[in-house]
């Protein structure tokens, strides 16, 4: 088994494969990834049992067969070559050899037949998304999703499709955010929850891209398909809540406000809060908007005075500024629509401006009770 490939080619694809590498694995074959060599192509495969990433890579080669190899070891000395043909060749006493233009180097390897075997779907849905709005809608949710090992189905993105439209959402219960595009559709209705590491993996090749991806889903694993990758994944198992009954129908009070001068007034004034509670105070009344802060144990205190669009009645309300800077420094838009009914229920903010045709962005954060 031999095979000629470049250097910053493989070095490029072994990159995106090897995030999917745990740093502690509970089997040893996890720790390599595996070469199946079919003529001229060779497909490197990199799992963690939960998450299976392979890439498919045109190379220079008339054999067939696999090979398990060290990851990590494959990975520094890769980084160490600059561009140039490498030759692998899979030598008798169970090690592979790569020549390079100046040395040679010599890896043991594990049968490729000990690696564990990707999860073929059996009948699965399918849908068909642009990676840009994939790419989009994970980055704008991800960061609102849980990390609660008691509650599993929050700690992922809920995937909703339907023939109306896509609805992407997340949440930890104390803010949640809901992306949603009406400009692409599915062709039947499905509902299922992906889980954090393998949308973060998307989200990093996604941004770059300008494929088609290939969703295909059952009750068990989805599967994404683009490019020259497969990344096949378990879903998270579980009834996602009812985020709907959480989105407040009625808010009389709407505030409008620049984007950037309210993130960093807030991020300002925050330094001065308490640092378990992180608690801001806004009082809107008229045009004007108070945002302050105060830790009682340390005599700190702050207070901001902006000029806002408001229509409503005059309130207060509390908020932790930590998930409000979050929810601000996510959103791309000039100016924000903050609404709200009352104090102690969660205030909406959404994007004013610059959003594409068909999207829209709702990100709900829960008060804080003030102690007047």
């Amino acid at each position: 088994m031999k095979f000629i490939v470049s250097s910053s080619y493989l070095l490029k694809q072994l990159q995106v494969l090897g995030s999917v590498i745990n740093s502690s694995n509970t089997l040893p074959i996890l720790d390599n990834f595996l070469f199946e060599l079919k003529q001229n192509q060779l497909i490197v495969s990199s799992s963690d049992l939960e998450t299976t990433m392979s890439a498919t890579l045109s190379i220079d080669s008339n054999s067939e067969g696999s090979v398990a190899v060290p990851a990590k070891l494959l990975l520094e000395i890769l980084k160490t070559f600059p561009e140039q043909p490498l030759t692998f060749t899979v030598e008798e006493n169970n090690t592979i050899e790569i020549s390079s233009q100046s040395g040679k180097y010599a890896l043991a390897y594990a049968p490729g037949e000990e690696f564990p075997k990707s999860v073929n779907l059996e009948e699965p849905s399918k849908t068909i998304v642009p990676a840009e709005v994939l790419s989009t809608a994970v980055s704008k949710t991800i960061f609102a999703a849980g990390n609660d090992d008691l509650r599993p189905v929050m700690s992922g993105v809920f995937f909703q499709f339907s023939t109306d439209g896509l609805i992407f959402v997340a949440t930890d219960a104390h803010k949640l955010v809901k992306y949603a595009r009406t400009d692409v559709k599915a062709s039947q209705v499905a509902e299922f929850i992906m889980p954090r590491k393998p949308l973060n993996i998307l989200k990093g090749i996604l941004a770059t891209s300008d494929a088609e991806v290939t969703i295909e889903y059952n009750d068990a694993n989805a599967t994404f398909s683009f490019d020259n990758y497969v990344l096949t994944c378990r879903l998270i198992d579980g009834k996602y809540p009812n985020y709907e009954a959480v989105i407040p129908k009625e808010n009389p009070n709407k505030l409008l406000i620049d984007r950037t001068l309210f993130l960093n007034s807030v991020r300002r004034v925050a330094i001065f809060s308490n640092k378990t509670t992180h608690q801001i105070r806004l009082k809107i009344a008229g045009t004007e908007l108070n945002i302050s802060a105060e830790d009682i144990d340390y005599s700190n205190k702050a207070e901001e005075r902006l000029t806002c669009d408001y229509q409503g009645d005059d309130m207060q309300i509390g908020f932790n500024s930590r998930f409000l800077t979050e929810m601000l420094t996510n959103l791309q838009s000039d100016m924000i629509m903050l609404e709200m009914s009352m104090p102690n229920r969660a205030g909406i903010l959404t994007p004013a401006d610059g959003l594409d045709e068909g999207e829209t962005v709702t990100m709900l954060v829960m008060p804080v009770m003030l102690n007047n």
